[in-house]
């Protein structure tokens, strides 16, 4: 068993609390969650591998929430890196802050997880994972959305080609509203912006699905709202092997935050909509039926036959040719990330988010920020 304190408990800090606290491993406080007794079954106990030592705050209302939680408040973060039994230091903060609070604790002892995007600039990253080399300590990127159903079942598509080949994907998240995005995220002083909010979990996300080198970055940002952060963007990776990412995400676009995935293949594609996987489809296109060119080359009729509303609109009910293949139900672990985090520090494990793939991921995020400041391609591997 280990112990895990919290630096930063607002929306994501206060999440790992109620997760960890609790040991059910549900960070989303606000959102009601749905239990899934199967997937609960290989699911990792974290009250069996961390306790939650307390959280620290600057924020008075942030601060008595914890409390009435149950969970110790510690009055300071020195007091947090002196205490003996803090194994664990989860980095919760404003993105600005990350550097410098996952160096302290490394430099006091401590292992590091630490909330996406780890660092705002690829620079001050590296700095980080040099004190994590000199001092031996675990430093690891909570990208978690690795772990997403809707993810795991594009990516068994693509590993297993169960549409072909993959040629193209497009990957959206919208959501938001009016305001584009809210509190420190609107400021660029604080690391905000949508590149690193979500664009972080996107391209980590492609990248684990396409091993080659990405060639060519082309992006555009979008600002409604005159912040200066992008308040969403539209990004293109151009891989070495042919394959083409198209990511697209925003906090203006007035919709839910339901994302889409479309996989397309050589035989066919493969959609996901809900994160949490329903609805996952491969779609194989099959060949037409007849005389297929006949019909559709013969000559036009002279005036329209129905008037509109009388039949169904052909351009939005166009019909499929295509054989529905159910996918296999996804049983996973959902606290994957936990349990890794300790098995890397007990010896037991592998890392599987890895520092430097965070960097990476830093790096196309410059890239794709540079193309849009230039409105051009940006060669990158």
């Amino acid at each position: 068993m280990l112990n895990i304190a919290i630096v930063g408990c607002g929306n994501m800090g206060g999440g790992h609390a109620l997760a960890i606290g609790y040991g059910t491993g549900y960070t989303d406080w606000q959102i009601p969650q749905v239990i899934d007794e199967e997937i609960e079954a290989t699911t990792t106990d974290i009250s069996k591998i961390l306790h939650l030592s307390g959280i620290c705050d600057i924020d008075p209302v942030r601060r008595e929430w914890a409390r009435n939680e149950g969970f110790r408040v510690y009055e300071s973060y020195e007091e947090i890196l002196d205490d003996p039994e803090v194994d664990i230091v989860l980095v919760a903060l404003p993105n600005h802050l990350h550097r410098e609070y996952a160096i302290r604790a490394m430099r006091a002892g401590k292992h590091v997880l630490c909330e996406k995007p780890v660092c705002p600039t690829s620079a001050e990253l590296e700095e980080v994972l040099k004190v994590s080399r000199e001092t031996g300590k675990v430093f690891y990127p909570r990208q978690n959305r690795r772990w997403d159903p809707d993810f795991l079942l594009i990516k068994k598509m693509y590993d297993e080609q169960l549409a072909g080949k993959p040629l193209s994907l497009e990957n959206r998240i919208g959501g938001g509203g009016a305001d584009g995005p809210f509190g420190w995220r609107k400021e660029k002083r604080f690391g905000g912006g949508m590149m690193l909010d979500w664009g972080v979990h996107l391209i980590d996300r492609i990248v684990q699905l396409n091993k080659s080198k990405i060639k060519q970055i082309f992006c555009q940002v979008i600002n409604l709202n005159g912040t200066d952060v992008d308040e969403g963007f539209n990004l293109t990776l151009v891989f070495e092997d042919g394959f083409i990412a198209y990511i697209e995400s925003g906090a203006g676009h007035y919709d839910g935050i339901t994302p889409a995935w479309r996989l397309n293949c050589e035989k066919g594609i493969g959609e996901a909509q809900a994160m949490t996987g329903e609805g996952a489809v491969v779609l194989l296109g099959k060949k037409r039926e007849g005389d297929f060119s006949a019909v559709h080359n013969a000559l036009p009729v002279r005036k329209p036959t129905v008037k509109r509303g009388e039949e169904f609109n052909f351009f939005l009910h166009m019909p499929k040719n295509v054989d529905e293949v159910p996918l296999e139900r996804l049983v996973f672990d959902r606290n994957a990330l936990y349990r890794n985090l300790v098995g890397c520090i007990e010896g037991t494990e592998e890392q599987i988010v890895k520092g430097e793939e965070a960097l990476r991921v830093l790096r196309i995020m410059e890239a794709a920020l540079l193309s849009a400041e230039r409105n051009s391609f940006v060669e990158f591997e």
